[in-house]
């Protein structure tokens, strides 16, 4: 590991609050969300403005730092409304906003100059000179395109011109550094103003002309082919030389996914970057890691530009997506005296049922139901979604843990 090699931070989505609790539960650093308007996700839910005040508070207290994405190109007629909410956002004080459009980094310069302006990768930051550039208009961090590899962000970061950031796990656009038109083309949602209604996800076929009535998959596959779709970014196998390259921010992508694909990947960096800091000489890659991100849902893996490996790039045509996504139970809300709990249901268990406790500190490890109680501690043999059950668990837990059952 080089001299003075700073530890990265780990950045984690949140798309709501429930999620904001759930990446600072399991080590994320700081966390990057958005409010109803104005970001890139507007289909995850998002935080009001009141929300926006509480996270801010809750995330400080935590000792932890709150991004605000403000990453649309915006229009003509936006332009006031947007000055409205960085006004309000001077009040809100999140450690830095998010953003790509250059005239919005004009007027957040203006209205909130004590805040940090993170360049957000949609604005494809590819080479040191234009890293320079964004400094000299002070902008604090660019989050780098997902184009570069590995070599390349090195010699950018390396040069210290500016703090750098970059995904390392999560979902790709096929389309450069997500500046994709085909969801306007197709649904009139435009993808570069929080609207994507992914059609690279979908299955496509070819017709001729004079046969309108007969499709014919681009593949040998009877499913279809699936041209534009990308697989998903992992790099937890290559985090030593990520780390080496000096980069300031390790992101996770996924303001969108639920809270067991989130408390997974964050848990699971967190100590893969942490066992590097204790030891860099004899840090070795722990199988349990690289198991439990094929357990979270996803498409097939890959390293994306990193290593310029072709293979790593060409579209997902299976459209497989792994992991036992129906695994997840619920999570730990209270607790109570003689080892008890009270958790919030999402899915269906039964007494007897096998179950894991996915703790930032502690192992997995398979515990069996024998007690369950509705929440006047009644005894119950079954536990429904949405509602609250009381499991007595000869183990250690915490609030904010998620519970799995082992199938």
């Amino acid at each position: 590991m080089p001299l003075k090699l700073n530890k990265p931070e780990l950045l984690a989505p949140a798309g709501n609050f429930e999620k904001l609790k759930i990446a600072i539960h399991y080590g994320a650093d700081a966390v990057y969300l958005a409010g109803k308007e104005f970001s890139l996700r507007n289909f995850s839910g998002n935080f009001s403005e009141k929300e926006l005040f509480d996270a801010v508070e809750y995330a400080h207290k935590k000792k932890k730092k709150i991004y605000l994405a403000l990453n649309i190109y915006s229009r003509n007629d936006e332009q006031k409304k947007i000055q409205k909410l960085l006004k309000k956002i001077k009040d809100i004080n999140p450690d830095a906003v998010i953003i790509s459009d250059p005239g919005i980094i004009l007027m957040a310069q203006e209205i909130i100059p004590d805040v940090d302006i993170h360049l957000s990768t949609q604005s494809n930051t590819t080479n040191y000179n234009t890293a320079q550039f964004w400094k000299n208009m002070n902008v604090k961090r660019v989050n780098l395109a997902r184009e570069l590899s590995l070599s390349e962000i090195n010699e950018i970061a390396s040069k210290s011109i500016i703090e750098t950031e970059i995904f390392i796990h999560g979902a790709m656009c096929i389309s450069y550094s997500g500046r994709c038109l085909l969801s306007s083309f197709y649904t009139l949602r435009d993808s570069n103003r929080g609207l994507c209604s992914h059609p690279c996800r979908w299955r496509y076929s070819v017709v001729e002309e004079m046969r309108p009535d007969e499709y014919y998959p681009l593949a040998e596959d009877e499913r279809g082919s699936y041209i534009f779709n990308s697989k998903d970014l992992c790099m937890i196998q290559h985090l030593p030389e990520i780390i080496n390259t000096g980069v300031t921010s390790l992101k996770i992508e996924g303001r969108m996914k639920g809270v067991n694909y989130l408390a997974s990947v964050t848990k699971t960096y967190r100590q893969a970057i942490d066992s590097y800091f204790q030891d860099c000489q004899n840090y070795t890659l722990k199988p349990e890691w690289t198991q439990e991100l094929e357990n979270v849902y996803h498409r097939k893996y890959c390293t994306g530009f990193f290593f310029n490996d072709p293979d790593q790039t060409i579209p997902n045509y299976e459209n497989k997506h792994d992991g036992k996504i129906h695994s997840f139970i619920g999570k730990i809300i209270e607790k109570h005296a003689d080892n008890e709990y009270l958790v919030e249901i999402r899915n269906s268990l039964t007494k007897h049922d096998y179950i894991e406790i996915l703790s930032p500190d502690h192992p997995l490890e398979p515990i069996q139901i024998t007690e369950m109680f509705d929440i006047e501690h009644n005894p119950i043999s079954h536990a429904k979604p949405n509602t609250c059950s009381i499991f007595r668990i000869e183990t250690r837990a915490a609030v904010q843990d998620i519970i799995r059952k082992i199938n």
